[in-house]
């Protein structure tokens, strides 16, 4: 595959560090970080995207007496059900 290289001048520095962080984060270089966004925006790339839209949730479950009773009354299986 014939590849290219490209400049990008005037690169806030506030962009700089998010990208930094963010290809620190993944483990990935910030060149392959970039190549993976500029495939994404031209429509090319083979990575599947990353949903993020129920991450607010991650560890907001809160433990409630009622709702574990509700949860478990609808897991019960009555065998009349399947016969």
């Amino acid at each position: 595959m014939k590849t290219h290289q490209f400049t990008v001048r005037a690169v806030p520095d506030s962009v700089s560090r998010a990208l930094r962080r963010k290809a620190r984060d993944r483990g990935i270089s910030l060149n392959r970080l970039l190549v993976a966004a500029l495939e994404a925006a031209a429509g090319t790339g083979t990575e599947t995207p990353r949903q993020h839209d129920l991450d607010a949730f991650l560890g907001s479950w809160i433990s409630d007496p009622k709702v574990s009773r509700a949860l478990a009354e609808q897991r019960r299986v009555d065998e009349r059900d399947w016969r």
